[in-house]
């Protein structure tokens, strides 16, 4: 049998772990654990704390009144109500105008007027990934674009400035660029499982840095054209801002913390029905009663979009969130700007910190199994598990986003790996136990025990057995002639070759006794033939001793020869002793009559003596000459005992 190398073993263990462990940490990285940082933003976002940021939507109410697409003068109405009745501090306007309505002159230009006289409307634009149909046309509005929108940016980054996002943008019709007074980007990131859970602060379209609709927004409520763009950080100058963000090829992201929807509603944020200010600002145009008193207006954030569920192309302006899978633009170019105002972002940790995160759980859940039974380590892993998701809902609570079920399923491939280790190691190791108990007890009856492991107690039975104890002759005289050395390789040398012939006629050696050893037919292997196979096994036996008795005349040592006794008879078989050392062993007074039996080999010069009782068993197999009337010390009646001289 091949040596078990533990250290090899674990090496190569380890290796598999590792492989399994990296191989899940992908796989949950890319598809588990973002549905993971959904649900546990979801389960812990909280109601809008800003009452001032308020949606007017074009909804299947509005459209309803005027079918879909709108003329523009529609929504001039709508700028004109907040510029001319309402105090606003901004408005943005989530939607991308880029051409003219041939169709409708007088309504574009009602519109483009009426955004001309708006001094607090941000508009958006997008990013684009292709180039303009035309490079000169292209330039020449970049050129436009830039000396009308540009910011005051203070670029502090080490990223590259010849990377960007986006070759060309989303162009205003000429009339739409002359009234525009600030214009922000609604290009709105998706992850890699099509989720919004980023806001792109900054984008760069070439060579040019240009902010969010929101970020634009906070800074026109705040009166500056100036920020500050770290490699972490954007600082907008003379507020309080500093938006946390990250460099994603051309993009400076911040993590957007979002709200619950209110009641009733698909948005977070208090929201009106642009028909109701459509109405409101004709029936002020006419002297009578708004259907929206303008005052509502008064000091608020409006934002302008377009969401209809019913249907309009157009108008299903929704992306997926992590609070729903169809979450309005214009909510989610709101939610944007709350973040800003209440520096409510989610703030990740560092890569440092998740692998910590997950060598810690990792180590512990190694120490709970390594010093822990089965059942009470599982449920200090699992209690383990359910404080770390606790403590992952707590940071989530707290804006701070953590892998979840990363570190849970690295500890779930730990605990495989430690469980399968430590179940093989101590399969190992209760295997050079039992070989190395076999060499003090029987195989057999280490096998017993081990099948028995959990139902070992004192006790036994009564079965009806052969015993067969065999003896040197005259080896105490032998043994002083010796060295303790020499008398130890007589000893093992004899007991190494009957010990396998004991094993072959199913018996059991009960045990050595100096230079005798007694072993027990029928129990614990239940033979039926226990009474034959003995005498068999003491016929081979004594074939062994003769061989080995001419090896040691060969090698100078002393000649020896054994006397074997057998008896069988009922008696008990079982565990003798106490509750903490017990013993596996056959009594009775069968078992001292065997005893007695062989010692009359010396009186009669004989090898081999079974009993009356043994002899009925063989009585057709053996060949035997019947002494009768023998004394046995112990007994008050003479018996017959039978020599065997041989077996047929």
């Amino acid at each position: 049998m091949k040596k078990f190398n533990s250290k090899t073993f674990f090496i190569k263990s380890f290796l598999i772990y590792l492989f399994m462990a990296l191989s899940l940490f992908a796989i949950s990285q890319e598809f588990f654990e973002p549905a993971a940082n959904s649900l546990a933003h979801n389960a812990t976002s909280v109601q809008s704390k800003n009452e001032d940021i308020v949606l007017i939507v074009i909804d299947d109410k509005s459209i309803g009144k005027y079918r879909w697409p709108w003329k523009r003068e529609l929504y001039g109405k709508i700028f004109s109500y907040l510029n001319n009745y309402c105090n606003v501090k901004a408005v943005g306007f989530d939607a991308i105008i880029s051409s003219l309505d041939e169709d409708a002159v007088k309504s574009d230009e009602y519109f483009f007027n009426a955004i001309n006289n708006s001094n607090k409307l941000v508009a958006g634009f997008s990013g684009l990934k292709q180039d303009f149909l035309d490079d000169y046309e292209g330039n020449k509005y970049f050129e436009n674009f830039n000396k009308k929108f540009t910011i005051n940016i203070d670029n502090k980054t080490k990223h590259p400035g010849n990377q960007w996002k986006y070759n060309s943008m989303s162009k205003f019709p000429k009339p739409y660029l002359d009234a525009l007074k600030y214009a922000g980007s609604v290009s709105t990131p998706l992850n890699e499982n099509g989720i919004v859970t980023d806001a792109a602060q900054l984008i760069s379209v070439k060579n040019n840095l240009y902010p969010s609709l929101a970020l634009r927004m906070y800074m026109l409520i705040n009166n500056t054209n100036k920020i500050t763009l770290t490699d972490k950080y954007i600082i907008v100058d003379g507020t309080n801002a500093k938006i946390p963000v990250f460099y994603d090829n051309g993009l400076y992201n911040s993590h957007s913390r979002f709200y619950k929807f209110r009641h009733n509603s698909s948005y977070s944020h208090k929201t009106y029905s642009a028909i109701d200010i459509i109405d409101s600002y004709e029936n002020i145009s006419q002297g009578k009663k708004p259907a929206i008193d303008p005052a509502e207006f008064n000091g608020k954030i409006v934002f302008v979009g377009g969401y209809a569920k019913a249907s309009a192309l157009g108008l299903e302006d929704a992306l997926y969130t992590p609070i729903s899978d169809m979450h309005p633009g214009v909510d989610i170019q709101a939610t944007n700007l709350e973040n800003i105002i209440n520096s409510d972002y989610m703030r990740e940790v560092s890569a440092a910190t998740s692998i910590f995160i997950i060598i810690f759980l990792t180590v512990i859940s190694f120490i709970v199994i390594a010093k822990l039974p089965f059942f009470k380590s599982i449920i200090i892993l699992v209690v383990i598990g359910t404080l770390y998701v606790i403590f992952s809902a707590i940071c989530y609570k707290h804006n701070i986003k953590i892998d979840i079920l990363t570190p849970l399923a690295m500890q779930f491939i730990t605990m495989i790996f430690g469980y399968s280790y430590k179940y093989i190691l101590e399969g190992r190791n209760k295997e050079k136990i039992k070989q190395a108990m076999g060499k003090y007890l029987s195989q057999d009856i280490m096998k017993n025990v081990v099948q028995n492991i959990d139902d070992i107690k004192l006790g036994g039975k009564k079965a009806t057995v052969t015993v067969l104890f065999a003896d040197i002759r005259g080896f105490t005289s032998i043994s002083e002639k010796l060295s303790a050395e020499e008398v130890s390789v007589i000893l093992n040398e004899y007991f190494t070759e009957i010990e396998p012939i004991i094993t072959k006629y199913n018996g059991v050696i009960n045990k050595f006794i100096g230079d005798a050893v007694m072993a027990i037919f029928g129990e614990p292997i239940k033979d039926i033939d226990h009474a034959k196979n003995a005498v068999f096994c003491a016929n081979e036996m004594l074939k062994a001793v003769d061989k080995l008795r001419d090896k040691w005349l060969f090698e100078g040592k002393p000649k020896i020869e054994i006397g074997i006794g057998i008896n069988t008879g009922e008696a008990f078989v079982g565990n003798i002793g106490s509750e903490k050392r017990l013993e596996y062993t056959v009594i009775g007074d069968m078992v001292n009559l065997a005893s007695r039996i062989e010692s009359y080999n010396k009186v009669y010069k004989t090898n081999l003596l079974i009993s009356s009782s043994t002899y009925e068993y063989v009585s057709n197999i053996a060949d035997v000459i019947k002494i009768s009337e023998v004394t046995i010390r112990g007994k008050s009646k003479k018996m017959d005992i039978y020599e065997v001289l041989r077996l047929t």
